[in-house]
């Protein structure tokens, strides 16, 4: 009896009960029961409206068996839930869905690792099943911190754990992939679940044992290594979450990778930093690439202060994703890239000039020294960067940096430059300086500009030339490079490496072209200001070797791009008033410094002789340069640039044949057709631009001295100014002839007179001017038209004295007493042209 009132209760039962309930064996060991479970699958299809009560009648199944902990039936309805899903695909799934994410969540709520897998398996499986039309309310909050709580799980069991650490990852992938296909709802990229999921991918991304150094786009890892690898599979996922960020949500993705970086201390060392942004910069599209170099600006920014390591750790971080952007979109953001690199250089400059001056002895000299150290570290990094950043601009931003950084080189005596050097006293004013000229240089690597005036306008050359007076070898060297990758235009300089005498030039293979007119211009507008500074350059009493070596090459690749007939006597003539200079001696130079001028002028004076192809003048070259091989050897580069050379106690006892001649030059260039006559001038430096304030640059260190040597260098300045060369008709055999012209009493009065008149026309146009500015309109109205009537009354008297009609038959017009009045004239009294006249 008892079985039959319980058969008669089953059979009242809902038929969807029924079913599910037959679906599970006796024995879980047995598994899914497929005939029951086809028949499951075909009533839910058949009545979709029933999925909503099947679903949650397989989850109060599902929750009573968890509680109980009868895996093998939770396996069961797991299998259950999964094959429904995939096979239904109505309007009426919506609900069952939210049965089945809440028997998911069920089971990531259990602390059981099996069934956590298991509910994170099924969660991925649906996933992937694309629903018609999205569902806007359903939220996934849950998924993300549990998911994310799993990627960091600390079990006891190492396998354990790596399982449970895999399936949060693969969570985290399945709510990617399930939430940020759709824009309306974009709920993921949100702070609080971005702060969540990052770093959870990049916890796991950090056990990789050896960080992969590749430059390029990293190869596929295999099915294998995605599925048992938790770094492998983390890191696929993060490509793939920042592969999908738009332009609105970028932000949020990147932000947390530097929290994560900074929480962990991982920017020193700071490989693995790297390692994350160069996925970041190869895995977002390449229009957004510029955004997340402004976010590690402004990151460094907000740790200006930490450590030297860590700011350096940030910069070559920023150096790797500027590599990677330069391929693609680096942004219109420019100056504002280089104004905050350039901030952090003075900055750290700042922070190395404080450390030296607050040393002490003892220990604290160790600590100091190794913070120098570091500082350095952070300068070069910057340094870098800002040469790769600027060598991969197109060349008109390229310009706009080059005039950027050189309105930042403080210069002393000006206030020209827009850098704040308050706080940095001398020595830290140098070694910015020379930090800003060596980014310049790395910006101005590989520059080619089809025209000089396009590579080195006046706006840049000014203040580019500025520091090459000053008295520090350093700076006049990195000076002369800049300008080298500005000139040459035709990769020459690398053949021009090193001072010394050529046998044969053409064994060089110079590429050279023919002069543009906008080169000659250019050279005609500036080429005193270059020749000035090579000159004070070679008198410098610091210089060293490199020195020398930038100044020859300077003059040569002058030659190369610029020179034509007219320059080229320029620098013969700059040449024989060095090798002057160095035998006078006025700026009492040491001797290893005179005989390197004269080692100079010899490299150089071989090298246009050649380039030019003048026989006579390259004979006369070659045998000074072979005079001075047997009894002057301290005369050739080759010699005095040495270690260990003899220098000489004197050079006014020797022989003027160890020197170049002027007459002789002039006499071989004259016969080639040269235009000689201003050889026979001597060269002088003439002041062709001053500083905005008016003065010229004073040099910190041996300020009376170096006083000295600029009121010499005034002086000269001022005699020539007054001076007027005569270029004779003929060239003189043997003594150079300067005339002037003879300065008389008529001559002072006439300048005096004439000067009167200026200011007299000055007064005159100050009238004027402020008559416009203050009188009344109808003032100045009535004085134009006065004007003009009585231009026009002028004009007319003009024309009637000068413009007569041609006589005529009919007569001519004749006005006598107010009457007009015609007069013939006869026709044998007409002149007719003869070839009219038969």
């Amino acid at each position: 009896m008892p079985t039959r009132v319980c058969c008669c209760c089953s059979a009242l039962r809902p038929r969807y009960k029924r079913l599910v309930d037959n679906i599970f064996p006796e024995d879980p060991k047995d598994g899914l029961v497929k005939a029951d479970m086809e028949k499951l699958t075909f009533y839910a299809v058949s009545a979709p409206e029933k999925l909503d009560r099947i679903g949650s009648y397989l989850a109060e199944r599902l929750s009573r068996d968890v509680v109980r902990h009868r895996s093998g039936y939770v396996l069961i309805a797991m299998e259950a839930l999964d094959q429904l899903l995939m096979a239904c695909h109505s309007q009426s799934i919506k609900p069952f869905v939210e049965s089945f994410l809440h028997m998911v969540a069920k089971l990531l709520e259990s602390g059981e690792p099996k069934l956590q897998v298991l509910g994170t398996n099924s969660f991925v499986k649906f996933a992937n099943i694309e629903e018609d039309t999205p569902s806007y309310h359903r939220r996934y909050d849950f998924f993300v911190s549990r998911f994310s709580a799993m990627c960091h799980s600390c079990h006891s069991d190492p396998e354990i754990r790596t399982e449970i650490r895999i399936a949060g990852i693969r969570g985290i992938q399945g709510v990617v992939r399930k939430t940020v296909n759709d824009e309306l709802r974009a709920t993921i990229w949100e702070p609080q679940h971005m702060d969540k999921i990052v770093p959870s991918l990049l916890f796991n991304m950090q056990k990789i044992e050896e960080v992969d150094s590749r430059i390029g786009p990293p190869p596929s890892p295999s099915a294998a290594d995605k599925e048992e690898n938790p770094a492998v599979l983390a890191e696929n996922c993060f490509r793939e979450l920042l592969g999908r960020a738009t332009f609105g949500n970028m932000n949020n993705a990147v932000r947390p990778v530097f929290a994560h970086l900074d929480h962990h201390k991982l920017w020193d060392p700071n490989e693995f930093a790297v390692h994350c942004f160069k996925i970041i910069m190869y895995s977002i599209q390449a229009q957004y690439s510029h955004h997340v170099i402004q976010e590690i600006l402004g990151h460094l920014d907000a740790r200006k202060k930490d450590s030297p390591r860590v700011r350096a750790g940030i910069i070559q971080v920023l150096l790797e994703a500027v590599a990677i952007a330069a391929k693609g979109s680096i942004g219109p953001t420019v100056l504002e890239v280089f104004n905050t690199l350039l901030k952090h250089l003075r900055l750290s400059v700042e922070f190395e000039a404080n450390d030296l001056q607050g040393g002490s002895v003892g220990s604290a000299n160790l600590n100091t020294s190794t913070k120098d150290n570091d500082e350095k570290i952070v300068q070069n990094a910057i340094i870098q960067t800002i040469g790769f950043f600027g060598s991969n601009l197109p060349d008109y931003q390229r310009s706009e940096i080059m005039m950027f950084i050189m309105g930042k080189v403080p210069v002393f005596g000006t206030s020209t430059h827009t850098l704040d050097i308050s706080q940095l006293g001398d020595l830290g004013t140098r070694r910015i300086q020379i930090m800003l000229l060596r980014s310049l240089l790395m910006v101005t690597s590989g520059y080619k500009a089809k025209t000089i005036v396009t590579a080195l306008p006046g706006s840049f050359l000014d203040p580019l030339l500025s520091p090459s007076l000053m008295e520090d070898y350093e700076l006049r060297q990195l000076v002369l490079e800049v300008m080298h990758n500005l000139m040459d235009r035709h990769d020459n300089r690398a053949k021009l490496r090193g001072i010394r005498i050529i046998p044969d030039v053409a064994d060089l293979k110079i590429k050279r072209e023919k002069i543009c007119r906008q080169d000659t211009s250019f050279m005609k507008k500036n080429g005193q200001q270059l020749y000035r500074h090579i000159y004070l350059g070679c008198k410098e009493e610091d210089n060293v070797q490199k020195n020398y070596e930038l100044l020859y090459t300077s003059l040569a690749l002058i030659t190369i791009e610029l020179a034509n007939e007219e320059v080229v006597i320029d620098l013969i003539r700059l040449a024989i008033a060095l090798q002057d200079s160095a035998i006078i001696n006025e700026d009492n130079l040491s001797m290893f410094h005179r005989c390197g001028i004269m080692a100079l002028v010899a490299a150089y004076l071989n090298f246009v002789s050649q380039m030019i192809a003048v026989p006579a003048f390259c004979q006369h070259v070659s045998k000074v340069i072979e005079i001075r091989t047997m009894e002057a050897p301290y005369f050739l580069p080759e010699h005095i640039f040495r270690e260990k050379c003899m220098l000489p106690k004197s050079l006014e006892k020797h022989d003027k044949s160890l020197c170049f001649l002027t007459n002789k030059i002039a006499e071989s260039l004259g016969g080639s057709g040269y235009s000689v006559e201003r050889l026979s001038v001597p060269y002088v430096p003439q002041v062709t631009a001053l500083f905005p304030s008016g003065k010229k640059p004073h040099k910190p260190r041996h300020k009376r001295k170096d006083e000295d040597r600029l009121s010499r260098r005034k002086s000269i300045v001022d005699t020539v100014s007054i001076q007027v060369d005569i270029l004779p008709n003929s060239i003189p055999s043997d003594d150079v002839v300067s005339n002037t012209e003879e300065i008389t009493f008529e001559a002072l009065k006439k300048a005096i007179d004439t000067s009167g008149m200026e200011e007299q026309e000055k007064e005159k146009r100050r009238l004027v001017i402020e008559k416009f500015q203050k009188a009344p309109f109808e003032e100045i109205a009535a004085q134009c038209e006065s004007k003009a009537n009585l231009l026009h009354d002028r004009l007319a008297q003009i024309l009637e004295l000068t413009i007569r009609p041609p006589p005529s038959p009919s007569g001519t017009l004749t006005i006598t007493s107010g009457h007009a009045q015609y007069q013939s004239v006869p026709v044998y009294e007409m002149k007719f042209p003869d070839l009219c006249v038969y």
